[in-house]
């Protein structure tokens, strides 16, 4: 009996027949041009790996600069969108993970922002900013059998700068028959079809019965045998109140009524209650908190310890709204482990992928389908606030880096003339 077995870190201790690599965006010549520039339209593949093996740490962190690369405050702020992330397993016709850059990592509507959890964490100075600088880390296994290989497209319109480490492991033996792949799949809807997005929340006019949940917003989908792990859920809400209160609603191997799991509202569905909080925990919680960077949410839950398993199908679906009421911006990743093969997945259109962004009057990136942003004077109110007080952190984080730099600059100054005088001395 081994006393490790079943505890938490029971593989840290043990010592294994693998032998550990790394691809990185290193300069090959020695020099510091540390990145991989991606021309719009082109697609770089970071990683290509013999198996048996598994991927067990991705970070990665990225700029896209609309102007020449000495101004490096002019930015395209959607590039966490435009930019696709690709992981094919085992020679796969059709990549497993299929999702914009961005929101593989949590990182939703392209705003950069600080949080942590189990699987995945960012972090960056520019908190709320479009398309900010920001390092993102992924921590979830990904075990392949034979080959894998990563790659980036970037479907924007303007060059795009990737730094990234790539950890991987390869073994000796082959792996086991129950062990599955990793996949993520992006959707979006850009409003969802709500019938009472005129109502307001909890309203007894919204009171109706949902019986068979097919209006539902769709997390996943999927055919085959394997096990949900999770999601991640970005919303514009087009309201000045709680975008939530929709159940879910996840059949198992087939549907029938009622569903397998059946949930009771939107923040229980994220593990919190009454309404999203700030906080970010370890397997729940807000990457981006719509209070901190109002009308913009990105809430995340990980079954890591209690995943939803499945042996021939599983659907995952969220009411938006009660009884699909409310008309806002919805986007998601789901994460799920499964055998091969699986069903084929892909992307929108860019166009159809840009996030809504508050800073252009939420102004419709989908022509005539997406509703007008937020226009009570209150919320414009704490719209513009919000926006002055990030300028007001933009000109003090950049004043404090130009006191630095020339702090240094006269310290590299004194130390040269203090270096000469020594020299005329002798």
């Amino acid at each position: 009996m081994n006393p490790f077995d079943g505890k938490l870190f029971a593989n840290i201790a043990r010592l294994r027949e693998a032998r550990t690599g790394r691809w990185s965006s290193f300069d090959r010549e020695g020099r510091n041009h540390d990145w991989w520039d991606i021309p719009p339209g082109r697609t770089a593949t970071l990683a290509e790996i013999d198996g048996p093996g598994a991927i067990t740490h991705i970070w990665f962190t990225q700029f896209c600069q609309k102007w020449p690369a000495e101004d490096y405050h002019r930015h395209d702020p959607d590039y966490y969108r435009t930019v696709v992330l690709k992981v094919y397993w085992d020679g796969e016709k059709n990549p497993s993970i299929h999702a914009p850059v961005g929101d593989f990592f949590c990182v939703g509507h392209s705003i950069a922002t600080n949080f942590c959890s189990l699987p995945f964490s960012a972090s960056t100075n520019q908190a709320g900013k479009f398309g900010g600088g920001c390092a993102l880390n992924c921590y979830l296994p990904m075990p392949f059998r034979e080959h894998c290989r990563i790659e980036l497209t970037n479907e924007g319109q303007y060059t795009y700068g990737q730094f990234f480490y790539i950890d991987y492991e390869q073994y000796d033996e082959p792996l086991g028959d129950d062990i599955a792949y990793l996949h993520a799949q992006w959707r979006r809807e850009n409003p969802t079809d709500g019938w009472g997005h005129h109502l307001p929340v909890n309203h007894k006019g919204t009171n109706v019965a949902n019986l068979d949940g097919k209006g539902n917003y769709v997390i996943l989908d999927a055919r085959g045998r394997g096990h949900y792990i999770g999601c991640n859920l970005s919303v514009t809400n087009y309201r000045d109140d709680w975008w939530g209160e929709g159940d879910d609603m996840i059949w198992v191997d087939g549907y029938k009524w009622p569903p397998d799991l059946h949930g009771t509202g939107s923040e229980d569905f994220f593990n919190q209650a009454w309404g999203m909080q700030p906080s970010a925990y370890l397997f729940n919680g807000s990457a981006l908190w719509e209070n901190h960077r109002p009308p913009y949410q990105v809430a995340y839950n990980f079954h890591l310890v209690n995943p939803i398993h499945f042996r021939k199908s599983i659907l995952v679906t969220l009411e938006h709204g009660h009884a699909n009421a409310l008309a806002n911006d919805w986007a998601s990743t789901a994460y799920w482990y499964q055998l091969e093969p699986h069903r084929p997945f892909g992307l929108p259109p860019v166009e159809q992928r840009l996030p809504a962004r508050t800073d252009l009057g939420c102004e419709m990136v989908v022509p005539g389908r997406i509703p007008k942003g937020p226009t009570t004077p209150e919320m414009e109110d704490r719209r513009r606030k919000s926006e002055r007080r990030h300028q007001r952190q933009d000109r003090r984080r950049r004043a404090e880096q130009e006191r630095f730099y020339r702090r240094q600059q006269a310290a590299f100054r004194a130390e040269r003339r203090k270096g000469i005088g020594g020299r005329k001395k002798k």
